[in-house]
């Protein structure tokens, strides 16, 4: 059990203080008689007890404590189950954009939602002290291998490095250069830490991952969950392309040299089915082969109120059914503004679609309250509905009408004008003059109407298969933050398996978070390109960007051509394709958008409306504890 994992590795840190402490003293430097104490000597004693330690450092990323769910947690100061690494990256990561609000009122964490956070924040602490606890434990893991000559060992300190650099990055990424820095060469025990700078740190991150791609195991050949080179091609592509934002150089050729090593050299495959990738079997159904990294979660052995666990259950609340999600209820707290729902607005594909009539044949039209923003003219105007077609003269009507909006509401008419009546009804029986027909999602819908037997069939031809939004009951505007029906809720993550069938506890999820995927690589290396980076092809680009909308349309409808290739699709394909799994901040500074006034979305500077914000909160504070407990620290500016 992981449990007993976090207990060995408490214990041992706290041997190996006393040891260091003690080290000069001859007689003190022996093996202890008492077999309950441990020390470094039998902690790290074969390579199976490195093993047993690795596994904590990868479980930093997902626990929050040595037991589980909670008690005896890693960090105080903040309670357990908001502690998580995951949960805390997320959170930095996607609430403080227009991916998502939250409507829960815990001290500090509408700030979030404002971008009015201030050094004392509970939840800046908690991903700062997260971040380099997990630094703390892999630079002792390292310290020791470094004593070993063994192979498997080795591999294991090149694994420690790469979840070192992986932390290191979210430091630079989330709180600048201006960050305490430690590595296995600095002594143990308490003393006051130097800051290091962006650059040198950016220059640190990456030389280690270049040091040690060839010491990590070969793509696919390493254990699910655990590092290859595929994850340090990929941390290097991505610290490359947001150079510009850290250092401010253009590292857009590098970016573009790791993720071809990580496409043509790693082995992934595309999942075939987007919505795989986010289920509680996403580590063995067709998804596992497009994941690079993932951070692992079991709902029994690895139980916690953070990680994916709080991102399922916290988007469930209204109308919303738990047990659709594998869950045993929902935690109501976020949804997603209006602003971002719009960006999944794909009119420009089907605005307007009508069925053309070449032969003249009997038509009968689709009148509705979806028309002018379906691009048909005024709403319920018989004379400008699309119409649907009777090749065979025999009143059966066929056609495609495209619905802009979930929620339309729509009727049939026999003739351009109400003046012959209509059909309306529900579950596909017509009736003269019965009820409005409504489509539960947005898309280009395929209908037939059979006048004979008075009924009606929707079938969706093409429409966004990424946009996972619930809408029943729940209202686009954002009037009130405590109120979960104001905003779409996401459907995205799940506790349910590729089969249906629910993970192996409703109280804890499943589903493991994918960090990295070969997804995000297609569109590293179609940004880099667009960027300007050297031996891009934008044909290549084209085509990557075409096999996530083929995925995500069912269909090539949606595909594109080298020449539509620019930021703004790049921005918009990132946005449909990665939103919530943590990379949204980061993408809102590298395309300029995340504070300032141009690009505001609702509550964004603490009004419904939204407002700019001040650029200092493009990285977060140095938290005040440990500004005042360190005094070689300085504040980032603006705090």
């Amino acid at each position: 059990m992981l449990i007993n994992k976090f207990r060995f590795l408490i214990l041992a840190l706290v041997g190996l203080t006393v040891a260091f402490a003690t080290s000069c003293v001859n007689d003190l430097n022996t093996s202890p008689i008492d077999d309950n104490v441990v020390t470094s000597a039998n902690v790290y004693d074969t390579p199976d007890d490195f093993r047993q330690v690795l596994a904590k450092l990868y479980a930093g990323f997902a626990a929050t404590g040595q037991e589980g769910p909670a008690g005896n947690a890693d960090i105080q100061g903040i309670d357990e189950g908001f502690s998580s690494y995951i949960r805390q990256l997320w959170v930095h990561q996607t609430i403080t954009t227009d991916e998502a609000v939250v409507g829960w009122n815990d001290e500090g964490l509408p700030e979030f939602n404002y971008h009015t956070w201030t050094p004392s924040n509970d939840f800046v602490m908690g991903m700062y002290s997260r971040i380099f606890y997990e630094v703390t434990l892999t630079n002792e893991f390292i310290r020791e291998a470094q004593q070993r000559d063994e192979n498997i060992i080795k591999e294991m300190e090149a694994e420690a490095r790469f979840l070192r650099a992986l932390s290191y990055w979210h430091a630079l990424d989330l709180f600048g250069g201006n960050v305490p820095f430690v590595t296995e060469e600095d002594p143990i025990g308490a003393y006051m830490p130097e800051p290091t700078n962006s650059q040198d740190l950016f220059n640190y991150i990456e030389s280690e991952l270049l040091e040690i791609q060839d010491e990590l195991a070969a793509p696919g050949q390493n254990e699910y969950g655990r590092a290859d080179r595929g994850a340090a091609w990929t941390l290097l592509a991505k610290l490359y392309l947001n150079a510009e934002v850290y250092i401010g150089q253009d590292r857009n050729s590098d970016a573009l040299t790791y993720a071809e090593r990580v496409i043509n050299e790693g082995g992934y495959e595309l999942a075939d089915n987007y919505e795989h990738l986010f289920l509680a079997d996403n580590d063995t159904n067709q998804g596992t082969n497009e994941i690079i990294f993932p951070i692992r979660f079991d709902g029994d052995n690895l139980q916690t109120f953070g990680g994916t666990n709080f991102i399922i259950h916290a988007a469930i609340g209204g109308n919303m059914s738990a047990s659709a999600f594998g869950m045993d209820g929902g935690w109501a707290g976020h949804r997603v503004t209006p602003e971002f729902v719009s960006l999944f607005d794909d009119s420009d594909l089907f605005e307007g679609t009508q069925t053309e009539n070449t032969g003249g044949y009997p038509e009968i039209y689709v009148p509705g309250g979806y028309q002018a923003a379906s691009g048909y003219g005024g709403d319920w105007s018989p004379g400008d509905a699309p119409a649907l077609i009777s090749e065979n003269s025999n009143d059966v009507y066929t056609g495609l009408v495209y619905f802009a909006n979930p929620g339309s509401e729509f009727k049939f008419t026999p003739s351009p004008s109400w003046d012959d009546g209509d059909y309306g009804g529900s579950n596909g029986t017509l009736t003269n003059g019965g009820d409005n027909i409504t489509v539960s999602e947005a898309g280009l819908y395929e209908i037939t109407v059979d006048l004979n037997n008075m009924t009606y069939q929707l079938e969706i031809s093409a429409s966004e298969g990424r946009a996972m939004f619930y809408t029943d009951g729940q209202s686009l505007e954002i009037d009130e933050l405590g109120e979960f029906t104001n905003g779409y809720a996401v459907t995205k993550w799940k506790n349910i398996t590729s089969t249906g069938q629910p993970g192996k506890r409703l109280e804890f999820a499943d589903t493991d978070f994918p960090m990295f995927r070969l997804a995000d690589v297609y569109l590293i290396y179609a940004e880099a390109t667009v960027r300007g980076a050297s031996g891009g092809s934008s044909t290549t680009a084209a085509n990557y960007i075409n096999e996530l909308r083929e995925r995500a349309y069912g269909s090539d409808i949606a595909n594109i051509t080298s020449s539509d290739l620019d930021l703004d699709l790049i921005f918009q394909e990132r946005t449909r394709e990665l939103y919530w799994e943590a990379h949204r901040r980061t993408d809102l500074r590298r395309f300029g958008l995340y504070t300032g006034s141009d690009y505001v979305w609702s509550w964004k500077g603490s009004s419904q409306e939204g407002s700019g914000t001040s650029n200092h909160y493009e990285i977060f504070p140095i938290p005040s504890s440990d500004i005042n407990s360190n005094l070689n620290l300085t504040q980032n500016p603006g705090y």
